[in-house]
């Protein structure tokens, strides 16, 4: 396999090529057509969602040149005399088309000062310039800026699309990767396309076969094995307190990240829910497990003293404060004691 990294190799270089952002992709070529595009635009999203690879693609639609693309990191360029210097920069002509495009990434970082000179910029741009600033966190923007600017939230991309793409990417690498493998790559990437093809990569690099099972994607990610997540689902199911704990310190002794252990639950708890409460989507989930885990699924017994929306919703509240939690087990105990114990 390539040693490029998959996530510069497989970027999208024009808009047909960018996945889950329908909702930014529409009015960026609408705009385009209309001939009516803004001196300032504000993208803000989670990590790895698509909003320095938009921005290129939409300097390069709009006709600007390698020579008049300027990519700034505001975390290592966020004083007062670099926002400066940007000013007297914007104001010379393009060298070819018609605009000088602005990238400014982590814009959030800039200081006090810096927002100040920039937003005065802003206020009054050459008709050559675009500026677009891209943020993870808006809600450290002055909304003077803000105010300033065309604004779009990027979405995180939902697990469906993750996993399309890393099947067409592991198949353009020539290897291959079953339906569970795939899912379980989607579900680490969490809404990130580039922490998705990064553990993909880590997934083909370390894997000497053409096709990757389950097994071997569960061992190079250090993804809790299969059965332990199926441990804890039957105690659930059962509302045997005692098993379901037991099965939680085992995760910690085995140093099992807490946070993936209960997507795992929840994607499984989902599944059983679909099962019941809607057979006719049985076929569509088959693919997002093993054969063994699908069967798991079907075959566990019903419990009419089980509520699964209750105890999803109660282990979704959990999964909210497991990073906050000084022990990060404690909020998934306390879910199961809330809904368990007498």
């Amino acid at each position: 396999m390539s040693e490029t990294a998959l996530y510069r190799k497989y970027r999208p270089h024009n808009f047909k090529g960018i996945l889950g952002q329908d909702h930014i992709v529409r009015p960026l070529e609408g705009a385009i057509k209309g001939d009516s595009i803004s001196h300032a635009y504000l993208f803000c999203g989670t990590r790895g969602t698509g909003k320095t690879s938009i921005a290129r693609i939409f300097a390069k639609e709009i006709g600007c040149g390698a020579s008049d693309l300027y990519e700034i990191d505001a975390a290592s360029n966020r004083g007062i005399d670099d926002i400066r210097e940007l000013r007297e920069a914007v104001k010379t002509f393009p060298f070819e088309g018609k605009y000088k495009v602005y990238i400014i990434d982590e814009v959030h970082m800039l200081t006090k000062e810096a927002f100040n000179a920039l937003l005065k910029t802003l206020e009054e741009p050459p008709s050559h310039a675009v500026f677009i600033l891209a943020t993870t966190e808006l809600h450290k923007l002055p909304d003077t800026v803000v105010s300033r600017c065309q604004l779009f939230n990027f979405k995180k991309p939902p697990k469906e699309i993750l996993k399309e793409l890393v099947m067409e990417v592991a198949k353009k690498e020539g290897r291959s990767l079953d339906g569970a493998s795939a899912d379980i790559i989607a579900l680490l990437g969490d809404g990130s396309f580039r922490d998705t093809l990064v553990t993909l990569q880590k997934v083909l690099s370390s894997s000497e076969e053409k096709k990757v099972t389950a097994d071997e994607t569960e061992r190079i990610t250090g993804i809790p094995k299969s059965a332990l997540v199926n441990d804890f689902l039957s105690a659930l199911n059962e509302k045997d307190i005692p098993k379901a704990y037991a099965t939680l310190r085992q995760v910690t002794d085995e140093n099992i990240d807490v946070a993936v252990f209960l997507k795992l639950v929840l994607t499984k708890l989902r599944a059983l829910m679909l099962i019941r409460l809607a057979p006719g989507m049985r076929s569509s989930i088959t693919d997002d497990f093993t054969v063994e885990d699908f069967a798991f699924l079907s075959e566990l017994p019903v419990n009419k003293d089980l509520r699964l929306s209750e105890l999803l919703l109660s282990l979704l509240r959990a999964s909210e404060m497991v990073g906050k939690s000084f022990i990060p087990e404690l909020p998934l105990e306390l879910a199961i004691a809330g809904l368990f114990e007498k």
